[in-house]
C-alpha cells in the first residue's frame, strides 16, 4: 500500500488504509504500507509491525522543492518495487501516490483508492492550493481512474465519477469506510436532553446550524449541546461566539451539565466515548455539494457505531450509512424545519430512540467492519492481477 503522505495529521492512511491493511493481514495477506512522511517528518526513515502489518516511512530527501519531489517519488517507487508484492494499492489518484502509480504502471498491477473528490468542486476548492497545482491534480486524479487496474471508491457518488472520467464499470468496486465497535459506558441517569455535534465543520453553513440548535432549544430550553472536532477556519469559535451573544453558559474547560454549551475540542477515544455515552441525539447537517456527496464520513459511522440516534440529511452517503426510521432520520437536505422536528421527536421518544441506537451499533457491525469490507478489497485485488 503506497500513500500520498504519512499517518498523520491526515486521516485517510491511519482511519482507512491502515485498518483495511490490518484486516487484511488477518486473512493472511502479507500487507506493507509505505509512507512519505512529508507532513510528519519525525517518522522519517522509521519502520514497525502493527497487528501483523509492516508500516514503512520512507526517508525524506534534502533538495530544492521540484527535486524533493522527484526523489521522494522515486524512493516510493524503488522501495515498492523491491517487496516484489503481488499488487499495490495507492490510496489517492494525487500527489506522490498518484506519481507513484504513473511510474509504476505497466510494471505492477496498480489498484487505486479514491476517498474523496480532489478536483473541480472537490477539494481543490478547499484548499489554497496555487492554480498550477489544482490542474495537476486534477490531471491526476483523472488519469489514475481511468488507467488503474482496478479502483476501490468510499462512496456510491465517486464510483459514478470513476465511470465517467473512463474507469470501466467493472473495475471499479465500492469499498465504503469501516468501523471498530466501542461499547460505551451508561448513560447517567436523568441528565438534561443532550444533542452532539461531532464534526470537522466544513461540510455545512454554519448559520443554519445554528438556527437548528437554536430552534431545538426555543421549543425545549433545557436541552444542551456538545460540540466535539475542529475547524479548517476557526468555525468553532464562531459558533461559542454565537452561543454567548444569545445568553448560552459556555464551558471550553470540559463536561459541565449546568453549561448549555460544552466544546470538548478533538478529544482522546478513551474522552470521546466518555463523552458520547451523554449524548441523546447526534446532529449530521450536510450541505448537498460535490464534495460531501463524495464523501464517506468517518465521524458518522462513528456515531452510529456508538449506538448513538443520528439526525441527517439524505445527501451522498448519508443515505447508505443511516437506515431512514431505524437506525436515524433521514431529512431534506436545507429543510430546517423537518429537522428541528425529527430531533424533537427523538428526544420526545426514550424507548424508541434507545431501540433505534441499538439497531444503529448492529447495523454498522454487520454492514461496516473491516473483516467485512476487506474481502471487497480482496475482489479488487484480484481483478487487477486478472
Amino acid at each position: 500500500m503506497l500513500g500520498p503522505f504519512g499517518l498523520r495529521p491526515r486521516g485517510t492512511m491511519s482511519y482507512r488504509a491502515l485498518p483495511l491493511a490490518k484486516a487484511l493481514a488477518a486473512r493472511g495477506h502479507r500487507v506493507t504500507l509505505v509512507l512519505p512522511p512529508w507532513q510528519n517528518p519525525e517518522d522519517a526513515g522509521r519502520a514497525w509491525e502493527e497487528d501483523g502489518v509492516r508500516v514503512e516511512n520512507v526517508a525524506l530527501p534534502a533538495g530544492v522543492p521540484g527535486w524533493f519531489h522527484l526523489r521522494l517519488t522515486a524512493a516510493l517507487v524503488q522501495r515498492a518495487r523491491a517487496l516484489r508484492p503481488d499488487v499495490i494499492h495507492a490510496f489517492k489518484p494525487k500527489a506522490y501516490a498518484g506519481l507513484a502509480h504513473f511510474a509504476l504502471r505497466g510494471r505492477l498491477p496498480v489498484v487505486v483508492d479514491t476517498d474523496d473528490w480532489e478536483g473541480p468542486g472537490g477539494w481543490n476548492d478547499l484548499n489554497p492550493y496555487s492554480a498550477p497545482l489544482k490542474a495537476c491534480f486534477a490531471w491526476q486524479e483523472r488519469w489514475g481512474l481511468r488507467r488503474a487496474d482496478a479502483v476501490t471508491v468510499a462512496s456510491r457518488a465517486l464510483q459514478t465519477l470513476a465511470w465517467a472520467v473512463g474507469g470501466p464499470p467493472e473495475r471499479v468496486f465500492y469499498l465504503p469506510n469501516g468501523v471498530h465497535p466501542v461499547e460505551l459506558p451508561p448513560r447517567p441517569a436523568g441528565g438534561r436532553p443532550t444533542l452532539l455535534l461531532y464534526t470537522r465543520f466544513f461540510e455545512f453553513d454554519l448559520a443554519r446550524l445554528w438556527r437548528i440548535v437554536a430552534a431545538v432549544r426555543e421549543r425545549l430550553p433545557e436541552a444542551r449541546l456538545l460540540v466535539a472536532g475542529q475547524g479548517f477556519f476557526g468555525e468553532e469559535a464562531r459558533l461559542l461566539t454565537l452561543a454567548r451573544e444569545a445568553g448560552w453558559r459556555v464551558s471550553e474547560a470540559g463536561d459541565d451539565p449546568q453549561t448549555d454549551l460544552v466544546y470538548l475540542g478533538t478529544g482522546s477515544p478513551t474522552d470521546l466515548a466518555a463523552h458520547f455515552a451523554q449524548a441523546d441525539v447526534a446532529l449530521y447537517p450536510f450541505d448537498d455539494t460535490l464534495l460531501n456527496r463524495t464523501k464517506c464520513p468517518v465521524k458518522l459511522l462513528d456515531l452510529l457505531a456508538a449506538g448513538i440516534p443520528v439526525v441527517g440529511e439524505a445527501v451522498g452517503e448519508l443515505r447508505e450509512s443511516v437506515r431512514d426510521g431505524e437506525t436515524g432520520f433521514l431529512v431534506p437536505p436545507g429543510d430546517e424545519t423537518a429537522f428541528v422536528t425529527a430531533v424533537l421527536a427523538l428526544l420526545a421518544d426514550n424507548e424508541g430512540r434507545r431501540a433505534m441506537g441499538q439497531c444503529a451499533a448492529a447495523d454498522m457491525r454487520e454492514r461496516f467492519t473491516w473483516p467485512t469490507l476487506a474481502q471487497v478489497a480482496e475482489a479488487a485485488y484480484a481483478r487487477a492481477v486478472a
